[in-house]
């Protein structure tokens, strides 16, 4: 009787050895974000590792969203959870108070670094001044302080990251869900009509880095196995955005004194970027329709200012603009603060502050 070939063993032997002696590399975190901004600015940092999960996609608005059941399923599973502020995403507000303890919630407006801005009283505002009070173009461009003046030498990664003001300053083990602001500054207080923080923070792109660098120092710190990725995605990101606003200040530097009405007042943080003169918005509050009074009142400064334009908004409906400007020669054009319909992923913030540009230029330099 012939001895068995053997011939097999010494192959499954070495990778049964290389499986043993080869760690397995654990899987990333789940990342789950809230608006579009917020998801493209993540996914900027998280590209080649993980996609995260947006809560809220296309021409959605926060104001007034309801978490389905699956929502709230990707929101408990999730290890890291990034949102603008919780005058944008009240629906997020009790909610958090259930996720696990150590799920990691983290609001924008809580970053350190961030530029904020008090919400606007009312829906008038003051004529155009190019200073701003401090924040117009000549205050925040580049040549007079730019990239280092804005927290990247003073308040960069070590300054505002994890070490010194990250979890453990504002996180689960310090003061937990209910004191990131869930009691004590919740949604009345930031609201559209109760003063406050405005939550439209993304929009200026200084504080679209600060996020970036934060959640690369965030996810290095949960995910060390790919920490170099991150950090090497928020450096391209961070490139990309202060390319970007030099672009936009040169692009909208034709139009800055030309005086025009947003729906609601989502835009606050790009008028200062940029020192654009928007005079006013539609409606306080973007969920309520404006009554006669305010009409009318409306019609008659888009004659005594001689609007330009008056702005709609894809998530709502825009009759109020048409009958604001009836019987005017004011343009209506449209502007969308959350980019809902773009395709989500890296480059979406980018095109967003592009498109915006373009919806501005294309109304009021026509």
């Amino acid at each position: 009787m012939s001895t068995p070939r053997r011939g097999w063993q010494r192959p499954v032997f070495l990778l049964i050895t290389l499986l043993i002696s080869t760690p397995l590399l654990a899987e990333p975190p789940r990342v789950v974000t809230t608006i579009p901004p917020v998801h493209a600015l993540v996914a900027g940092v998280t590209e080649g590792v993980s996609e995260p999960h947006a809560l809220i996609r296309g021409g959605q608005s926060p104001h007034g969203y309801s978490l389905a059941p699956s929502d709230a399923r990707e929101l408990n599973r999730a290890a890291v959870i990034f949102a603008a502020g919780e005058s944008v995403e009240g629906f997020l507000t009790r909610t958090a108070r259930s996720l696990p303890e150590d799920t990691r919630l983290v609001w924008m407006e809580e970053i350190e670094g961030m530029v904020l801005l008090d919400s606007r009283e009312g829906g008038g505002w003051e004529p155009h001044d190019h200073s701003h009070n401090g924040h117009g173009h000549d205050d925040h461009g580049h040549d007079d302080h730019g990239h280092d003046d804005h927290g990247h030498d003073d308040h960069g990664h070590d300054d505002h990251g994890h070490d010194d003001h990250g979890h453990d300053d504002h996180g689960h083990d310090d003061h937990g869900h209910d004191d990131h602001g869930h009691d004590d500054h919740g949604h009345d207080d930031h609201g559209h009509a109760h003063g406050g923080t405005d939550g439209h923070l993304w929009l200026d792109p200084r504080n679209a880095i600060v996020l970036t660098e934060h959640a690369a120092a965030v996810l290095a710190e949960l995910d060390p196995d790919n920490a170099d990725t991150y950090r090497e995605n928020a450096r391209r990101q961070v490139e990309r955005l202060e390319a970007l606003e030099r672009e936009l200040h040169e692009r909208l530097a034709g139009i800055r004194d030309l005086p025009y009405l947003v729906f609601h007042d989502a835009y606050q943080y790009f008028e200062r970027r940029f020192g654009l003169n928007a005079i006013g918005s539609v409606t306080i509050d973007p969920e309520r329709a404006p009554g006669a009074r305010r009409i009318n009142e409306l019609s008659q400064r888009v004659e005594a200012d001689d609007v330009v334009c008056v702005f709609s908004e894809p998530q709502f409906e825009p009759r109020v603009i048409r009958v604001i400007s009836e019987g005017t020669n004011v343009r209506i054009g449209e502007l969308d603060p959350l980019g809902g319909d773009l395709e989500p992923g890296p480059g979406a913030y980018e095109q967003l502050l592009r498109d915006l540009a373009a919806g501005l230029e294309d109304c009021l330099a026509a």
